[in-house]
C-alpha cells in the first residue's frame, strides 16, 4: 500500500479519511479516487472487487496498442449456430433497431483447480436435462441452502465488479474479462460459460436486446442501457442476478423503463411466502408494466435453481399463465421480469442466442435468486453495503 499525500480522499470500503493507495493503481498511473483506503484491513476487505479496476485499466492499454479493428488472425469472429459456428463477416439478417453483433472474443480458460459443471468441456449438460427436479419443485436441506447463499453472494460480488467498470467507451467483452477474472478469483466457474456452447461468461444485453446478449467488441455508447447477467457455479450450487445499468446520460424514457423494470421484479418479491401461486408471479409484474404502457416478455420464464443452474419451477412473468403448484419453504427460484418499451414480441439473432425485441425498441430486466422461508422470503442475492450506488432511485 502507498501513502496517499493528502488526507482529503475517502476509504473506498468504508468511506472514513484515506491516507493509503493501492500500490498496484499508483503502478498503473490510475486515479486516486476509488484507489484510496484507510487501513490494510478495509484494502483486503476490498480487494476481490478492487482488483477488477486493474483489469479493465490492462484491458484499456491492450486496446490503446492495436488498431481498434478485429480480425480473425486475432481470434475475433462473429458467433454463429448457437456458439458453435464463427465467420469473419457480419451475418446476413433483417435487423429490428440499431444494434448490430460484433465480433467475439476466444473463449476463457478457467483453472482446473475449480470445480467445473458437467458442460465446460463439451457444452453439452448432462444431468441436467434429464433430472427429475424438471417436474418436481426440490425442498432444499438446510446444508443446500447454506452453500447457496454462499454462491449467490459470489455472484453479487461478481456483478458488483462488472457494474463499477460501465461507463461509455467500455466494451462488453472487457465486462465479460472482468466478470470471468472476478468469479475464477473466487474460486468459483461462470456458469454461462459452454453452456449449450455459450461462448462466454456472462450475458450483456444492450437497447434492444432482451436477454442472452452475447459479449462482443462493440463500445457502450452514451445514452446506452445494458443488462449484466452473471450466474456462479461454487460448492456444487448455482447463483444468478442480473441488472441493468445506465451508460453515462440516458433519456427520460430509458430511465422509466429501466425503473419501472426494477419495481416489477420488487413487487413480485414482496409477495413470495408459502402458499402463494407461482402464477400470481406473473399477475403483479404485468399490472405494474402496464400502468406504465410497457409490456412483458413471454418467450423467457424464471426458474428454479440450485444443483442445477435450470429446473423446475418455470416462473413465468406475464399474467393468466398456467403455471402450476403452489410454494413451499425451502424452495429456490430467481424472478426476472423482461420488459420492453414496445411490443413483447421477440426475435433471435443469427447467433442463435440474442433475443431482441420484436420492433426494436428497448427492453430492460432484473433477476434476483430468492429462499422462500417460513414466513416468506429471503433475496440470497440482495444488494450489499459495497454494492455500486448505481440507481437513482434507491438514493435516500
Amino acid at each position: 500500500m502507498a501513502e496517499v499525500g493528502e488526507a482529503t480522499l475517502c476509504c473506498a470500503q468504508c468511506g472514513k479519511p484515506a491516507h493509503l493507495q493501492c500500490p498496484k493503481c499508483v503502478e498503473l498511473k490510475l486515479p486516486r479516487e476509488g484507489a484510496a483506503f484507510c487501513t490494510q484491513d478495509c484494502f483486503k476487505a476490498s480487494w476481490s472487487s478492487h482488483k477488477s479496476v486493474h483489469l479493465k485499466a490492462k484491458l484499456s492499454s491492450l486496446a490503446a496498442e492495436t488498431s481498434g479493428t478485429a480480425s480473425p488472425s486475432d481470434g475475433w469472429l462473429y458467433c454463429l449456430r448457437k456458439g458453435q459456428a464463427r465467420t469473419p463477416k457480419l451475418p446476413h439478417f433483417d435487423w429490428a433497431g440499431t444494434l448490430r453483433p460484433y465480433p467475439i472474443s476466444k473463449k476463457r480458460v478457467v483453472p482446473d483447480h475449480i470445480d467445473q459443471p458437467d458442460w465446460a468441456d463439451d457444452g453439452i449438460p448432462k444431468i441436467e436435462p434429464n433430472s427429475d427436479l424438471q417436474h418436481v419443485v426440490e425442498i432444499k436441506t438446510p446444508e443446500l441452502i447454506a452453500r447457496m447463499r454462499e454462491t449467490c453472494q459470489i455472484a453479487r460480488e461478481v456483478l458488483d465488479a462488472a457494474a463499477r467498470i460501465i461507463r461509455p467507451g467500455v466494451t462488453t467483452d472487457e465486462i465479460d474479462a472482468v466478470v470471468h477474472e472476478a468469479t475464477v478469483s473466487a474460486g468459483a466457474y461462470p456458469s454461462p460459460l459452454n453452456y449449450h456452447f455459450f461462448p462466454k461468461s456472462c450475458c450483456t444485453s444492450v437497447n434492444e436486446v432482451i436477454c442472452h446478449g452475447i459479449p462482443d467488441a462493440r463500445e457502450l455508447k452514451d445514452g446506452d442501457i445494458v443488462n449484466v447477467d452473471v450466474t456462479v457455479y461454487y460448492k456444487g450450487v448455482h447463483g444468478d442476478l442480473n441488472e441493468t445499468f445506465f451508460v453515462g446520460n440516458v433519456d427520460e424514457a430509458s430511465q422509466r423503463l429501466v425503473q419501472c423494470t426494477y419495481e416489477c421484479l420488487e413487487k413480485a418479491i414482496s409477495i413470495v411466502k408459502p402458499g402463494v401461486r407461482f402464477r400470481e408471479i406473473g399477475e403483479v409484474i404485468n399490472r405494474h408494466a402496464s400502468m406504465s404502457g410497457l409490456s412483458v416478455v413471454k418467450s423467457y420464464c424464471g426458474h428454479g435453481i440450485g444443483e442445477l443452474f435450470h429446473c423446475a419451477p418455470n416462473i413465468p412473468h406475464y399474467s393468466r399463465n398456467k403455471t402450476v403448484g403452489v410454494m413451499k419453504a425451502g424452495q429456490t427460484f430467481t424472478i426476472e421480469p423482461m420488459i420492453n418499451a414496445g411490443v413483447w414480441r421477440d426475435r433471435m439473432w443469427p447467433d442463435g442466442w440474442t433475443a431482441v425485441t420484436a420492433d426494436g425498441k428497448r427492453s430492460a430486466q432484473f433477476e434476483h435468486t430468492l429462499l422462500v422461508t417460513e414466513t416468506g422470503v429471503e433475496v440470497l442475492t440482495a444488494r450489499l453495503p459495497t454494492s455500486p450506488k448505481v440507481f437513482p432511485w434507491l438514493s435516500s
